[in-house]
């Protein structure tokens, strides 16, 4: 008996996109898709549309597209959104063949891939605001240092 093929059941507060059979192989586009992990969608967008990388306007749509299933299926919040899963799958392989040396013939593959996106609803929370809360920690609360490492 195999596992069933499902992704998680979403929350009220997330929302997906899905792009499936892209002419790209898996491994590439896993490249692009950790560069907009756990990013803010807007920031994601940004990052996408300034990438040197071909198959990254293809995710920048998919972005936009989840950040509209967002706003419009699940009337979330687009400021906050982050993208919280990207998700990259192996696809179809088309074989083809080509030709070498003394009638021989090589095996030429192309992968062919999936993406799913996942935007949630989450309070953003920016770099200058982490580091005030560290500095307004209560006395005598555990410091960051690991104990008994030495400096």
């Amino acid at each position: 008996m195999s596992k069933p093929n499902h992704p998680r059941a979403l929350d009220e507060t997330e929302a997906e996109a899905v792009l499936r059979n892209i002419r790209v192989s898996p491994r590439k586009l896993n490249i692009v898709a950790a560069s907009i992990r756990n990013l803010p969608a807007g920031r994601a967008i940004a990052e996408l549309t300034f990438s040197k990388k071909r198959i990254a306007q293809e995710v920048k749509k998919l972005v936009q597209s989840a950040v509209a299933n967002a706003e419009n299926n699940h009337q979330l919040d687009v400021d906050r959104l982050v993208v919280t899963t990207a998700e990259v799958g192996r696809g179809i392989v088309m074989r083809r063949f080509q030709a070498r040396g003394r009638g021989k013939a090589a095996r030429v593959e192309k992968w062919f891939s999936h993406i799913r996106i996942v935007v949630a609803e989450r309070d953003i929370i920016t770099k200058a605001e982490k580091r005030a809360a560290g500095r307004n920690r209560p006395a005598g609360a555990a410091s960051p240092v690991i104990e008994g490492a030495q400096a």
